[in-house]
Order: structure tokens, then sequence, then C-alpha cells
């Protein structure tokens, strides 16, 4: 219970980018564009592994539950991010500020799981092509992202199920564009040590199970890889896991750079920074990445443009 001078919190003040007042219209615009870019070219990717028949296959389907991943993530933060920019410091309730952490924690952690189920996927596709599709089943296939979504949706509910019941007495503000775990926690005033333990169990399950299975995965592929005397062979071997691979630096790099990397009070704008390189930039990349190196992905999307100009005549 607050206290007899304390004024129980319930709304949350996220005070934004405050260094940035002068170049609003030009972030403004940048953002919106950004994220436009990052629904249509995520949503083209669902779009396109739902209707195309050559796109039927494991990987495609792990990658488009990738690509719901980043919408998820992204409009969980970047329509409410636009708000506060027009606003200059916005207010939002408290249950929508947790309500916010928890889609963004799901949306975030579930990735992780993605991305080393589609380790795995490549590893099985060099390492036995011959038994690929034996092993890389339709029904397996569903239960590692059903499998995903389900562990990432305990945890993630376990934990703002506890944040729930917090108390927030006093201060408000949250010098943050989004509701970001670590803020909000330091805002209570309830005892919070218990929740940051459970924290830091789950994230090291959610972050490093997932990236020891991508790093065995690479170390078969590679000794595979290896194993194939031509260049030309060894690099068009290659080229089946390089946007994989190129995916997974971007996400642990982004990553690292926000959570890992010690921060303090002075560098709260470079926090910042490094929060919208996680929440915008990291689900841009997967739509160029995937776009740019393959080659199947745009035979589809070159298919259904011809098919809708086809019809349009």
């Amino acid at each position: 219970m607050c206290g007899h001078n304390e004024t129980k919190v319930t709304e949350i003040h996220l005070l934004g980018f405050q260094s940035l007042q002068n170049f609003k219209p030009l972030l403004f615009f940048a953002l919106l564009l950004l994220y436009i870019a990052i629904a249509g070219g995520n949503l083209s990717i669902v779009f396109l592994v739902s209707t195309s028949d050559n796109l039927k296959t494991p990987m495609y389907f792990f990658l488009k539950n990738l690509a719901i991943a980043d919408v998820l993530l992204t409009t969980s933060i970047v329509p409410m991010m636009l708000e506060l920019i027009l606003k200059s410091k916005g207010s939002i309730s408290l249950d929508d500020c947790i309500t916010q952490l928890y889609f963004y924690g799901i949306s975030g952690f579930v990735q992780c799981f993605l991305l080393a189920v589609m380790a795995y996927d490549r590893y099985v596709a060099l390492s036995n092509p011959l038994n690929y599709i034996l092993i890389m089943k339709s029904s397996l296939c569903f239960r590692f992202v059903f499998g995903s979504w389900a562990i990432t949706f305990y945890l993630t509910t376990s934990e703002i199920i506890l944040i729930g019941q917090f108390e927030f007495c006093g201060g408000s503000n949250l010098d943050q564009f989004f509701c970001d775990y670590s803020p909000l926690v330091e805002l209570s005033t309830s005892d919070t040590s218990v929740v940051l333990w459970i924290d830091f169990v789950y994230a090291l399950f959610t972050l490093f199970v997932p990236l020891t299975i991508i790093l065995v995965s690479y170390i078969y592929i590679f000794i595979t890889i290896l194993k194939i005397r031509s260049f030309t062979g060894r690099k068009k071997t290659f080229s089946t896991c390089s946007s994989h691979l190129t995916t997974v630096c971007v996400y642990y790099g982004t990553f690292i750079a926000i959570y890992i990397i010690p921060s303090n009070e002075r560098m709260s704008d470079l926090d910042k920074y490094r929060s919208l390189l996680y929440t915008v930039v990291t689900p841009l990349m997967n739509p160029i990445i995937y776009s740019l190196r393959n080659a199947e992905l745009n035979q589809a999307f070159h298919k259904k443009v011809k098919k809708h100009l086809i019809l349009k005549l």
C-alpha cells in the first residue's frame, strides 16, 4: 500500500525523445515510413508464404512466424511512439503500460526460439538432405512453432502477472519512449527482488538456450561445408543458410547492444537509440535480408505481381 504522503500511480508519463524536440516533424515522418516499410515487408512475407506453393517448406513456415513476431513487436511500440512525438510527453495508463510490455516481451523472446528452430532446420537440410523431408515433417514443424509460442506465452505471462501486483507510488515519469522492463520495475515501490531473479533465470533460458542450439547447429553446418571439396560447392551450400545467419547476427547484435552493454543515467538518450535500433531497425532487416538474398521469395513475389497485372488487363 502507498504511504499517507504518496499518491498511487495510475498513469505513466513517457518522456520520449526530449533532446530531439527541434526535429519532431522529421522524426515523426521517418518513423512512420519505417513502420509502413516494416509492416508492409513482413506482411508481404506472411502473404507470399501462405499463398505460394513453392514456399510450402519448413524454412518459409518458420520465416512466416518470424515475420509475424516482427509485426507484433513493432506494432506494440511504434504507433504509441508516434503519438508521443506529437505530444512531446505522452501519458499511458499503468494497465496499458504493462500490456504493452507483455506484447513486447512475447514478440521479442519468441524470435529467439524461432531462430534456433530455423538453425536446426538448416543443419538438417545440409547434413542430411536425402532424409530432410522425412525428418522435417509438417507435424514436427508445427510442434516446433507451437512450442516456441507456448513457452514464450507461459514465461511472459507468469512474469507479467507478478509485475501487475506491484505498487507504484509517487514517481510516474518513465525516461523511455515505451514501457520497457527495467525502467518500469525501477519505478515500482514494491520489493522487486523476486521478480528480478525470475527475470534473470528466464532471460538465461530464452536467450542462451536458443543461442546454444544455433551455435551447435552452425558448428556442424560449417563442418559439413568444409567437407565439400570444390569452392563453388562450398559457396553454393553456404548461401542456403547465409540469410538466416545474417538475421541471427543482427538480432543478437542489437540485443547485446541494448541489454548487455553497460549503461548509466548520463547515457539515457543513448539507451533510447539502442532500443530504437531493436524495435525499428531489426524488424526492417528481415524483409531486406530475405528479399535481397532469396531467389524463391523474389520469384514468388514477381509471380503474384504478374498475375495481378494480367487480371487487371
